[in-house]
């Protein structure tokens, strides 16, 4: 047998998880920032939940891991966090709304494996249910621009609204359930495929050329241009659409947003359970395709599973932690960081060597202990091999004066502190 990875499956070690690890500790920060709270859930789920809102030939199912167990249940492993959170809701009692959590969780997807997209990989979403309008999506939007700029990574927001999708396609006289989610579909390729390849498909499904090329005008269109076009339209999908995107675009530049907003006509999200407006965030100059991030409201989703006469309006987003990671570990401020901060090398002096490390960690210092009885050079040239800052070598004299010489790797400069007073560290190292 040949002892491998499955094929999108990853190992992650030293250097490579420490990068994945601060991105999920920085994206917790962010999130519990907004007031939101953390949630776990499983994930393995039912099939026929996670199947529950497409067609059977819809691309999404062919994608699902299917496993079952030894009572021969039909299961799959999630494929996103937003089914699992929305069953949650649906089973759980006595919940106050409006609910708002984060969870950051492996999914699986059974799909093309290229950088940033693997077949197992981490999503960090945050989600609020109880809350309908434009202020909670501004509130979700700011989330992502906060997270995006504590990475560093320049980047720009799409937005878009199905509602305004679906109506511009029923002003066509297409109003069928099934063909208006595959026009959608293939309208969402625009901006990926060429124009003849679309056409082509269009016609495949039954589109005239008449209203293929209504729609390459249409969805060509900027924001301002649709208003005017539709100014006195009866479509209410129409009116409903226009009237959320410009709510929430009038929020953002209150916000001073708007510089990292643009909006796309054809942006659909993959997921049909998707009701209103839609987000997706992509790196600039980045080399990376595929978005970082997307989210949007699904209001009947959760409100159709509970039915109960009442409403349960909810949105989302997710950032998607292979993706930032792909970016960031070509960064020589994260390629070359080392998890270690301070190295002590004992001379003859281990048992004092771990007595101080343990002192110092109280500080919230992270240090190494050398254990392998190493010449100091060559202690301090695996130092600077893996990048950590500061050295102490710890001796006999050292010990009996009651003082240590803190070394700074990058300058060589050396710090005199007091066994008795070794809070000082602080003052050099944090």
């Amino acid at each position: 047998m040949k002892i491998e990875n499955v094929k999108g499956t990853f190992d992650y070690s030293g250097k490579e998880q420490q990068i994945r690890e601060y991105i999920k500790d920085t994206l917790k920060d962010v999130f519990k920032l907004y007031g939101y709270e953390p949630l776990e859930t499983p994930i393995i789920c039912n099939f026929d939940l996670l199947a529950l809102k497409y067609n059977p030939e819809d691309e999404i199912l062919k994608e699902i891991y299917k496993v079952t167990d030894q009572g021969k249940r039909n299961l799959g492993l999630r494929y996103d966090l937003t089914i699992p959170f929305a069953k949650f809701i649906t089973i759980e009692k006595g919940l106050t709304l409006p609910y708002k959590r984060y969870e950051i969780g492996d999914v699986f997807r059974d799909g093309p494996v290229k950088a940033g997209r693997n077949r197992q990989f981490v999503q960090c979403d945050v989600d609020v249910v109880g809350l309908d309008g434009a202020n909670i999506e501004e509130e979700i939007i700011s989330i992502f621009i906060r997270g995006m700029k504590e990475f560093d990574i320049p980047f720009e927001i799409k937005i878009n609204n199905r509602k305004l999708m679906q109506g511009i396609i029923e002003s066509l006289g297409i109003t069928g359930e099934e063909e208006i989610s595959n026009v959608i579909k293939t309208i969402d390729k625009m901006d990926k495929i060429p124009r003849e390849d679309l056409m082509s498909e269009l016609l495949l499904l039954g589109i005239t050329e008449d209203n293929q090329n209504l729609l390459m005008k249409y969805f060509n269109m900027s924001l301002d241009d649709l208003k005017e076009e539709f100014k006195n339209v009866d479509n209410q999908n129409i009116v409903d659409g226009l009237q959320e995107l410009t709510d929430l675009m009038e929020l953002l530049d209150y916000s001073s947003y708007s510089e990292y907003i643009k909006f796309a006509p054809t942006l659909a999200r993959g997921q049909e359970y998707y009701t209103g407006n839609v987000f997706e965030v992509y790196a600039v100059n980045s080399g990376i395709k595929s978005s970082i991030g997307g989210g949007g409201r699904y209001d009947k989703l959760i409100t159709n599973w509970i039915d109960d006469g009442n409403s349960y309006p909810a949105v989302g987003i997710s950032f998607g932690l292979n993706v930032i990671y792909e970016i960031l570990k070509t960064r020589e401020d994260f390629a070359n960081k080392s998890m270690v901060q301070l190295y002590i090398v004992p001379m003859d002096t281990f048992k004092e060597s771990l007595r101080l490390a343990d002192t110092i960690r109280n500080f919230d210092i992270k240090v190494e202990v050398e254990m392998k009885n190493k010449k100091v050079k060559k202690a301090l040239d695996y130092a600077n091999r893996v990048n950590i800052s500061y050295v102490i070598v710890l001796g006999e004299n050292e010990i009996n004066e009651g003082k240590i010489k803190l070394k700074e790797m990058s300058t060589g400069k050396e710090y005199e502190i007091s066994l008795d007073n070794i809070s000082e560290i602080n003052k050099v190292i944090l």
